[in-house]
């Protein structure tokens, strides 16, 4: 199997050393070098369907970029279209849903699907609307994230409330909900009123066993601020 290593402390590259045979696929764009014994090609992953609905859930490109080891081994480096931190998961002990953008690479024996989510987290505009995107399988998953990326440990003792622009991807198991105000019983006036005050957007609550991976930046509210300076009139 592909080894997914990461390179550098800022911004970091990720390497992955292939053995012939082996088959990684990325997000469009990733590959920055190759060595010649790789080939690689655009796919569509998952089949025509599931390439519309990433496509919409997300505004991927509709082909992927796959790589394998044909001729020999061989490495290559791989890095996220967007400034910001990587970090490897392993897939298969726990599988995970993920945010826009935040898929970087994968082995290819994981499968990267689209999924419909309830209204209560449909709302949560960093993912996608009604659709998010979730893993399948067993292997190595890379994901980006704005900013640095930090691990947030849930148990069921220990809820945690993460503002929704700073979640990355998180444990499949996990249940959430999205909500606009920090307090645990609120009305919708109450809400709306601390919302405004604090300055916090919407967050979401999740529970139960597993961990979430947050950036230290909100890409959202970092284009906001980039146009409202640098955009006359907006």
């Amino acid at each position: 199997m592909a080894t997914f290593t990461l390179v550098g402390t800022s911004e970091p590259f990720l390497h992955v050393a292939m053995t012939r045979g082996d088959k990684i696929y990325c997000e469009s764009n990733a590959m920055v070098m190759m060595e010649d014994t790789l080939e690689l090609k655009g796919k569509l992953q998952g089949g025509l369907a599931q390439s519309l609905l990433r496509r919409f859930a997300n505004d991927e490109s509709l082909f992927q970029q796959h790589i394998e080891a044909v001729y020999g081994d061989g490495d290559c480096l791989l890095a996220p279209m967007l400034d910001g931190d990587m970090m490897v998961l392993d897939v298969g002990p726990a599988q995970y849903t993920m945010a826009d953008g935040a898929f970087v690479a994968a082995s290819d024996q994981v499968e990267v699907k689209v999924k419909l989510q309830g209204l209560g987290g449909a709302l949560f505009g960093e993912t996608g609307g009604f659709m998010v995107m979730h893993t399948k399988g067993q292997g190595k998953l890379a994901i980006s994230g704005f900013g640095s990326l930090f691990e947030v440990e849930v148990t069921p003792e220990k809820p945690v409330i993460i503002d929704n622009g700073h979640v990355v991807c998180w444990d499949s198991r996990l249940e959430y909900n999205l909500s606009a105000s920090t307090a645990r019983n609120s009305g919708l006036v109450s809400t709306l009123f601390n919302s405004q005050t604090s300055g916090e957007g919407m967050v979401l609550r999740f529970k139960g066993q597993g961990k979430v991976v947050v950036c230290s930046r909100n890409r959202t509210g970092f284009l906001a601020w980039l146009k409202n300076k640098f955009v006359p009139g907006s």
